[in-house]
């Protein structure tokens, strides 16, 4: 596991360039954390932070697009979130409808596929309208999926696919396949690089199934700072690590 500092050093920027296109992660995972804080170091309400947020997201999105990520998962609004203040709640969901609106065309445009994993049904109207018309308007694109997690919680979709083989199981012995189809991440592949940023170093109830064999890199800079150059960074060092799996390297 690695940590970066806040400030990046003017020499690791040639470092940065050298990223090999043949060793990308498939699918990379963000848990995006640091707003409410990124804000208050300037004196400002936690919104604030979480609409800075939003051009983090638009610019490692097309990142991810420009540079042949398959799959950029998002852990935009855990299942534990609903906790806080009522009116920080409200401006998220309202910040996310306003940017499905504005981004959707040009994500559109850009071949970007858009999938959401969580529950729906405790989602806004707002919000569950917008969302669908994104899953309508994407449905044949073949670039970028941009999985968006959305009143997500691991522990809540392990027991949803629990439930669910319950409930049809024919008494055939139970396989990762079985539980698999039954995630929110169906026909993904798993993650290979988990970044979190802010400097905490918990997974927070996110993808437990699927990051079994992933890549953590922890960045210190709140996601609202989180640039591309940190982003080839993370990259950069998964492409130096020694993925073995269990097994050892041959």
């Amino acid at each position: 596991m690695a940590i970066f500092r806040k400030k990046q050093k003017k020499e690791h920027t040639s470092q940065l360039d050298m990223l090999d296109p043949g060793r990308m992660p498939r699918h990379v995972a963000i848990i995006m954390d640091g707003n409410g804080r990124w804000a208050e170091q300037r004196g400002m309400p936690r919104l604030f932070g979480h609409r800075a947020a939003m051009e983090a997201v638009r610019n490692i999105v097309r990142a991810s697009s420009d540079w042949g990520i398959q799959v950029l998962s998002l852990y935009a609004f855990s299942t534990e979130n609903w906790s806080r203040p009522h009116e920080e709640v409200q401006g998220l969901m309202d910040l996310l409808v306003e940017f499905l609106n504005k981004e959707l065309e040009q994500l559109h445009q850009e071949n970007v596929l858009i999938r959401m994993m969580g529950d729906m049904s405790r989602l806004p109207d707002g919000v569950r309208t917008a969302i669908t018309e994104a899953f309508v308007k994407t449905a044949n694109n073949t670039g970028l999926i941009l999985n968006l997690g959305l009143n997500y919680g691991g522990r809540q979709e392990l027991l949803h696919a629990v439930q669910d083989l319950l409930n049809t199981h024919d008494g055939t012995p139970l396989s990762h396949e079985a539980i698999e189809s039954r995630l929110y991440t169906a026909g993904l592949p798993d993650p290979d690089l988990v970044i979190r940023t802010s400097g905490e170093q918990r997974i927070s109830n996110f993808m437990l199934y699927q990051i079994a064999y992933a890549e953590f890199v922890f960045c210190q800079e709140y996601w609202p700072g989180f640039t591309t150059e940190h982003y080839k960074q993370a990259l950069l060092e998964y492409q130096h690590r020694d993925r073995r799996f269990g097994g050892t390297i041959s």
